[in-house]
């Protein structure tokens, strides 16, 4: 039995640790601590088993213990998942800093880069652990990441998904601990790879939704969705990505579901703009759900201008994201830019 921490109640740490615990009770299944930070989560969960805020209809099984507290969610945890919003990685990371243990497995599910320093969550993660643990031994990090809406994961939907680390022992670990019936865990050796696919992603996500909202039709998404793929790879390898990682789960598979599933949260951010909406307003309307793809934005613009990257989609995103551009010029622009080879 596995002693597993899940930082971060939100929709998909809710998810994962619905997985984690689906097969309680048969030999060698997993104890597993979800930590919240919202108070009326923990009481939702503990009620109703339900988390009414962020996953509602999907049941929490009754071996998730649910806390307010990150040194109960860490005790004597083996694997502890970072599940939370990127833009809180680094405080709540410091916030768990006392209760680490140089033994334990450290997992990101967390599909985002860091805005200030452009740094992915296993690096931000790393740099907290490294610096307020000291400890001795290298750290043991992987990361998670596909095409994985949280909804369907929870409810058992067939789903695949990439876990990642530099150490083949790690990668597989993950695999054994995840895999079930209803999520099959393919290993991977591109940490880089698979984290920046499931960020970047978002990013076209969003100008898929806005290509929906201005009522556009099957041949703009197409378009859309492959030359974000070619932005994505061209920025990714630069960072030192392996070019076929692009090609698969976290890459084509994680960013074809996001720009064309309705459950997308940040397709659904760009829907709204393309429809007139100012982006304060949406972000006002998510009820604290959040949209990674608006941050990392930022973060891809950094990144794209740090490596000398090409990037014409996410540049026109930011535009309309944060400079107020309208979504109908951003297109016109990206259709008129200079022509070149594929």
């Amino acid at each position: 039995m596995s002693r597993i921490a899940v930082i971060g109640a939100g929709a998909w740490g809710t998810a994962i640790s619905i997985v984690l615990a689906r097969d309680a009770g048969r030999p060698g299944s997993h104890r597993v601590s979800l930590w919240a930070f919202e108070p009326e989560v923990c009481k939702s969960i503990a009620s109703v088993r339900i988390n009414q805020a962020f996953l509602p209809g999907c049941l929490i099984p009754e071996s998730v213990a649910v806390t307010n507290s990150l040194q109960d969610a860490l005790r004597d945890a083996e694997i502890v998942i970072s599940a939370m919003p990127s833009h809180h990685c680094r405080r709540i990371f410091e916030g768990m800093a006392p209760h680490l243990r140089p033994e334990m497995l450290f997992v990101s599910a967390t599909k985002g880069i860091e805005a200030e320093t452009l740094s992915r969550m296993s690096q931000v993660m790393n740099e907290v652990i490294t610096s307020k643990c000291k400890f001795k031994s290298a750290l043991k990090l992987a990361a998670i990441s596909g095409p994985s809406f949280a909804k369907e994961v929870a409810r058992g939907d067939p789903t695949a998904i990439a876990a990642a680390s530099t150490e083949s022992e790690v990668a597989a670990r993950i695999q054994a601990e995840f895999s079930d019936g209803g999520l099959r865990v393919y290993t991977n050796n591109d940490l880089v790879g698979v984290e920046l696919g499931g960020a970047l992603k978002n990013v076209i996500a969003i100008a898929a939704g806005v290509c929906e909202g201005l009522g556009l039709g099957h041949n703009t998404a197409a378009a859309l969705i492959t030359r974000g793929l070619a932005e994505i790879t061209r920025l990714s390898v630069e960072c030192g990505a392996k070019r076929e990682t692009m090609a698969g789960l976290a890459g084509m598979g994680d960013l074809v579901l996001t720009c064309t599933g309705g459950l997308s949260r940040n397709r659904s951010v760009g829907v709204e703009l393309g429809k007139g909406r100012k982006l304060d307003s949406i972000i006002s309307g998510m009820h604290g759900m959040v949209a990674e793809g608006v941050l990392t934005t930022n973060a891809a613009v950094g990144l794209a201008k740090k490596m000398r990257v090409e990037m014409p989609i996410t540049h026109q995103v930011h535009a309309i994201l944060h400079e107020d551009k309208s979504p109908r010029d951003a297109i016109r622009d990206l259709m008129t830019r200079p022509g070149a080879g594929e």
